[in-house]
């Protein structure tokens, strides 16, 4: 298995990494950590009511996306990807209904999967495609798929976010691979070409190759310390990247 692609541009948001300095930083790191004990970054992109609507990991997603359609108004398709989607609000509306009370309908509304990326296009009247896509630990690299179907269908310019928000307590403990990630999004904007190309292998789930960094951040990492060889690791494939 083999493709390849370009990357135009990228952003990223996660508890205390908001500029481009503050990411490069962390790559630098031995070990690159996020830790839940800073805040969420503001998101400045995004109108305040809208922001309010938002759980914490679609705040940023859609924040991150507004300023790539800003940058690149040439994107004619969007994908979104997250392992866990809007179990944030998922869970308010199991926990409503546990205790009998009305569902909210702001979390009935907004307890699907594509809601983030659905709330992208009404703010930024977009109608271009969109899709979201979840596949476990390995949703980031299947989001890449899609994002490669779409381009050999015709589009030219896609918009990849991938992001996944808080964990709620009472998941905690069943948690398959530990300890919760906090919320974050990274959002990159991609065309056919031959920049970067990944090839596949499987790997046996207990690797102790497995990071404790979801995919889309394990790439960023490769991306920022400019490294033309790295590779991201899943649940059933370990995905060797290099530059061309």
């Amino acid at each position: 298995m083999r493709f390849s692609i370009d990357i135009l541009d990228r952003t990223a948001l996660a508890p205390g990494l908001t500029t481009t300095e503050e990411w490069l930083a962390w790559s630098r790191q031995s070990a690159p950590v996020i830790s839940a004990a800073h805040p969420l970054p503001k998101c400045s992109e995004l109108p305040m009511m809208m922001a309010r609507r938002l759980n914490s990991g679609s705040r940023l997603a859609v924040n991150c996306g507004l300023e790539m359609l800003r940058k690149h108004p040439s994107v004619d398709a969007i994908v979104f990807s997250s392992r866990h989607g809007e179990l944030e609000r998922n869970y308010r509306i199991l926990s409503e209904l546990a205790t009998k009370k009305t569902a909210s309908p702001t979390n009935f509304t907004m307890s699907v999967h594509n809601a983030a990326v659905g709330t992208l296009a009404i703010i930024a009247k977009s109608t271009v495609p969109t899709s979201s896509v979840s596949a476990g630990k390995e949703s980031f690299q299947q989001g890449l798929f899609e994002v490669l179907s779409l381009l050999h269908g015709g589009h030219k310019c896609v918009l990849f976010v991938d992001f996944d928000g808080a964990i709620p307590d009472v998941y905690q403990p069943v948690l398959p691979d530990g300890t919760p990630f906090p919320p974050y999004a990274c959002a990159l904007v991609l065309t056919k070409g031959t920049q970067w190309s990944c090839t596949a292998q499987p790997v046996v789930p207990a690797s102790s190759e497995q990071s404790n960094l979801p995919q889309s951040l394990q790439f960023l990492n490769g991306l920022l310390n400019a490294q033309n060889q790295f590779h991201v690791t899943g649940d059933t494939h370990r995905w060797n990247w290099q530059g061309n």
